[in-house]
């Protein structure tokens, strides 16, 4: 969807157009007649959010009322809502161009309404034959935002329909070997960011013991993959290390996921989706800001000579685990790559990771269970923006009490509770062993793909936790004070 600022001719429109509507000064602006003001405020007085629509055939006039006077972040969120409904009726119409105003608005308004617009705009749509028609060309009222800040936003949507469209795709087109090529061409693309490919063999050189053993049942390599971003001025000189859990498919293993628990395990690589897309979104737009990413890939299958229930793992930092179940294998990979960030010594590691079905039984699929150790700083200000942008956290206890649940008889640690109790906190847990600097773990198990609709994100893959991250890096330098 293209975005461009420009200017409304009422009398020459060749689409329909979009007001905001935020208070009643606004009204002052409207190209509506005395009795059409007079509805227009009925409805307003009826709903504060509601959609009003005037034809002018053949196009229209929509007025999206919203409330001004709500805080900050609840205002944003109901005009991102709001857009994606007015998307759906767009859709429907046939509409492929649309113009956008307002008075009496901000440009934190108008930019949470054209994101609402633009994702629920997204469709994966590559592999059908009739497509949906879409909004395709949206024109902006030069006086409301300024070049800038629009261009920033629209490097970042665009960043979004690109994580969405990896999360998306199905496995037999995207493995593990495939995507690390992607992310390589996109970091040479960039220019700003370096990017090393390991393979098989450097695995097994660097005895990588949890990610090599998880692709023991697979045709297809693994790799791990490292990003750096490392602007001049950098506001910190050790880097974020961000670890994106990289299962391009999750079957079980052994423990075969049963009835329809396989459907949708393609987006089990959305955390390496995710993290990977955060470095790049902040290098496009050139933020000052060290960050690191480290992606491990392979995918989860029973076959071959698949790793199995009583195997004991010596991982990348000497730990062994001992395997009570072959399901739980996106925390092997994570650990040998945060294990391998740590040595890097960041000053803070985040990981992100489609972990439990704990989290989502627990939290449902609008919140992302959140942990963290000797974190409280960059903890407290992910809440913050988290709060901000709508991509909010649930902070569940961390106690090291829960490490007895991981206790074996014959290895260092297990690798997953097999009474499955406090299952999002164990499997956070059992993570933490291999960081020793701070770390916050963020479980987006529930938020990172949609079976249903919900909200602006649609169907599918939402990019749940981006806006997140890059709200967190743009505000980061509050850690440094």
């Amino acid at each position: 969807m293209n975005i461009i600022l420009g200017k409304i001719d009422y009398n020459k429109l060749d689409s329909s157009v979009l007001f905001l509507y935020g208070n009643e000064v606004a009204s002052r602006s409207l190209p509506l007649k005395k009795d059409e003001l007079a509805y227009l405020d009925s409805k307003r007085k009826d709903d504060l959010s509601s959609l009003v629509v005037f034809n002018r055939l053949p196009h229209k006039i929509y007025v999206q009322n919203f409330d001004s006077e709500l805080p900050a972040n609840e205002s944003l969120e109901k005009l991102r809502n709001a857009a994606a409904k007015l998307q759906l009726s767009l859709v429907a119409e046939k509409v492929t161009k649309l113009y956008v105003t307002g008075e009496g608005v901000i440009p934190e308004e108008v930019v949470a309404f054209l994101e609402g617009l633009h994702m629920a705009n997204y469709r994966f749509d590559k592999y059908k034959t009739d497509k949906e028609t879409l909004l395709t060309d949206v024109v902006l009222e030069q006086h409301i935002v300024e070049q800038d800040a629009l261009d920033e936003n629209l490097r970042l949507w665009c960043r979004i329909d690109t994580l969405r469209d990896w999360v998306n795709e199905p496995v037999m087109y995207l493995n593990a070997p495939k995507f690390a090529d992607i992310i390589k061409l996109e970091a040479e693309h960039l220019g700003n960011v370096k990017c090393t490919v390991m393979g098989q063999k450097k695995l097994e050189s660097l005895k990588m013991g949890g990610l090599l053993a998880v692709n023991r049942g697979s045709d297809d390599e693994a790799r791990f993959v490292v990003l750096e971003y490392k602007p001049e001025n950098r506001i910190n000189d050790k880097p974020i290390a961000l670890v994106g859990k990289g299962i391009m498919y999750d079957t079980g293993g052994l423990n075969i996921k049963t009835g329809n628990y396989m459907v949708e395990m393609k987006s089990d690589m959305a955390g390496a989706a995710t993290m990977a897309s955060a470095l790049f979104a902040a290098a496009e737009n050139q933020l000052p800001i060290y960050l690191m990413a480290f992606l491990p890939m392979t995918d989860n299958r029973p076959g071959k000579n698949a790793y199995a229930p009583d195997d004991i793992l010596r991982m990348y930092d000497g730990t062994t685990v001992e395997i009570t179940n072959t399901d739980a294998e996106g925390r092997l990979i994570l650990a040998d790559a945060i294990a391998y960030a740590d040595k890097q010594d960041p000053e803070l590691i985040i990981d992100a990771a489609t972990l439990t079905g704990a989290a989502v039984r627990a939290l449902g699929t609008s919140v992302i269970a959140a942990m963290q150790q000797d974190a409280d700083k960059p903890f407290n200000l992910l809440n913050i923006v988290g709060n901000q942008v709508y991509e909010r956290l649930a902070s569940l206890p961390f106690w090291k009490e829960y490490d007895e649940l991981l206790k074996s008889d014959i290895a260092d640690i297990i690798n997953c509770n097999i009474h499955a109790n406090a299952g999002t906190i164990t499997a956070g847990r059992f993570l933490a062993h291999f960081a020793h600097h701070p770390y916050i773990h963020l479980d987006i198990a529930g938020v990172a793909y949609y079976s249903k609709r919900e909200r602006f994100y649609g169907i599918g893959a939402s990019s749940f936790g981006l806006r997140l991250l890059y709200a967190f890096f743009q505000t980061y330098e509050a850690c440094k004070k």
